[in-house]
């Protein structure tokens, strides 16, 4: 790559064609280990393996969802123009509109104050309650967006079934002003019940009356029945379709919290900036189409060149949760060896180990092995230009030009490398200069935000959402279940009775292997 960019002509002539702007943002691949007679072969690729007939397919509502016998129509939910949409004959969009109006009524009454507690006190804080794509979504977007003037409330997020972090979040908390948004697909995730029904305790125990409970819970679900035998009021229910996956649900009523912190405007420019991504995807190209680039830049990584790992750096500290979310996107649709027809998948690697941090955190950790380690993993740098804070003083805008500067110089340097020669400058003797070279020539896209405002952020989120379904069609893959998830949910059921029964511990551990019954009895202290 290095010699690409050495000669003024090709290098801009490489930037050019290997760049492209799409929904605002601009994204540069031209420093990935591949030419522009390589990438021709891959949109050929994409063309015999019918990826565009895939797409459309999903698009329009088929049964893309096979193993589960729905479509994947995550795109529905924000679908802002006035096309219909239908399923079986029926168009969704009036439910999902429908759906949008409601939630925007609840938001407009809660952060107007009008929508208060039991006692008539004012809502202050709102706890999530929710784990997998009912918590990193919410908890991605309102972190990315905490800088906006109109955030309202205090959130608290809870995932874990560990008590300890309920309880730390429920800490100076008061039951009288707290509101809890308990969301799950099927209203039955052990971790979520387990949440929820601590803190349903929580605010009796707090002196809320159980009869005035519905001014403090608040459901998001596919199932409202199992939420309305939990307890909660149907009126605080909010209903999404069961084609709605649980990594791809933020854009559903599982982002209702979003809209409570932000309003439904903000809410309508993050599903707008989706949906411009959405127009782009299904419109552009595939030699300009911004994620179907990226999909296939990561197929030639990890099935051309053995890339094992992709890292996702942001630097953006606002960004903190994206590596997060993106491993769940990532790894929980194409980690599988299973293909969509239930058949083995043989002779061809799948989802890649997804990482990161934010920059410039993460240079101080991790980046020593991107350098020089005997691996090497692909990059993808995001950046948003303008800052998103409002510091004041002389120094204010150092702290956006030095985030942006160290950015654009780590590409440069995964890129460049340094040679013997270049480490020897300045007299430094050889045996020591050489623990400073490195080869470069390591791959990353930078990706540039205007700014990290709702619409720029729907728009990176569709973006990966896209790029990472398009791998799991190129590999033959079901990209939309989950079915690994699920065998430990199985397994944890009998477990947890035993653990919580000494009447019945014996009994299972004799059911269990060796290993499992030993840990059993040593955690019930009868070793």
């Amino acid at each position: 790559m290095r010699d690409w960019f050495d000669h003024p002509e090709t290098g801009e002539a490489r930037a050019k064609a290997m760049s492209l702007d799409a929904a605002g943002l601009f994204l540069d691949y031209s420093k990935n280990l591949i030419d522009t007679p390589t990438m021709a072969q891959l949109f050929a690729l994409a063309r015999e393996a019918g990826l565009e007939a895939m797409r459309d397919a999903m698009l329009g509502g088929a049964k893309l969802n096979a193993s589960e016998g729905r479509p994947a129509l995550h795109v529905a939910l924000r679908k802002l123009d006035e096309a219909p949409l239908e399923v079986d004959g029926v168009d969704v969009m009036p439910a999902v509109r429908a759906s949008w109006k409601k939630m925007a009524a609840f938001a407009a009454a809660l952060r107007s104050g009008t929508w208060r507690g039991a006692t008539g006190a004012p809502i202050t804080d709102i706890v999530h309650i929710g784990i997998g794509g009912s918590d990193f979504g919410p908890r991605l977007v309102t972190d990315a967006l905490a800088h906006l003037p109109e955030a309202r409330f205090r959130l608290h997020f809870v995932a874990n079934v560990d008590g300890a972090e309920l309880e730390r979040a429920l800490s100076g908390l008061q039951p009288e002003s707290t509101l809890a948004v308990i969301s799950s697909k099927t209203f039955t995730t052990l971790e979520t019940m387990t949440n929820a029904a601590s803190l349903k305790h929580w605010l009796l125990a707090g002196g809320v009356p159980e009869a005035s409970l519905d001014r403090h819970l608040i459901a998001t679900t596919a199932l409202p029945e199992n939420a309305l035998k939990f307890g909660i009021t149907a009126d605080n229910v909010f209903e999404f379709r069961d084609w709605v996956g649980g990594r791809f649900s933020l854009w559903s009523p599982v982002g209702l919290t979003i809209m409570l912190q932000f309003g439904a405007a903000h809410f309508e420019e993050l599903l707008a900036g989706a949906y411009a991504m959405d127009e782009h995807f299904a419109r552009a190209p595939l030699e300009s189409n911004m994620p179907v680039i990226l999909a296939l830049l990561g197929l030639w990584y990890r099935n051309f060149l053995d890339a094992r790992s992709c890292c996702i750096v942001p630097y953006a500290q606002h960004l903190e949760w994206l590596p997060g979310w993106m491993q769940q996107l990532d790894m929980e649709s194409n980690g599988k060896a299973v293909n969509a027809r239930g058949k083995p998948v043989v002779g061809l690697a799948t989802a890649p180990v997804i990482w990161g941090q934010p920059g410039t955190n993460g240079q101080h950790a991790f980046f020593q092995w991107l350098h020089q380690s005997a691996e090497f993993a692909p990059v993808d740098f995001i950046a948003a230009i303008a800052p998103a804070h409002s510091l004041k003083g002389a120094q204010a805008p150092q702290h956006q030009a030095a985030l942006l500067a160290s950015c654009l110089a780590q590409s440069q340097a995964l890129m460049r490398g340094q040679t013997l020669a270049e480490a020897m400058r300045g007299g430094k003797p050889e045996e020591t200069a050489r623990h400073s070279v490195f080869h470069g020539n390591r791959p990353s896209n930078t990706l540039l935000l205007p700014r990290l405002d709702p619409y720029s952020l729907g728009a990176l989120l569709a973006l990966y959402e896209h790029k990472v379904v398009c791998q799991g069609l190129l590999w033959g893959l079901n990209p939309f279940d989950q079915w690994g998830v699920e065998l430990g949910k199985t397994l944890a059921a009998p477990l947890m009775r035993a653990l919580g029964s000494a009447a019945e511990l014996e009994g299972e551990a004799a059911k269990q292997d060796a290993s499992t019954a030993m840990l059993l009895r040593r955690i019930a202290g009868k070793h």
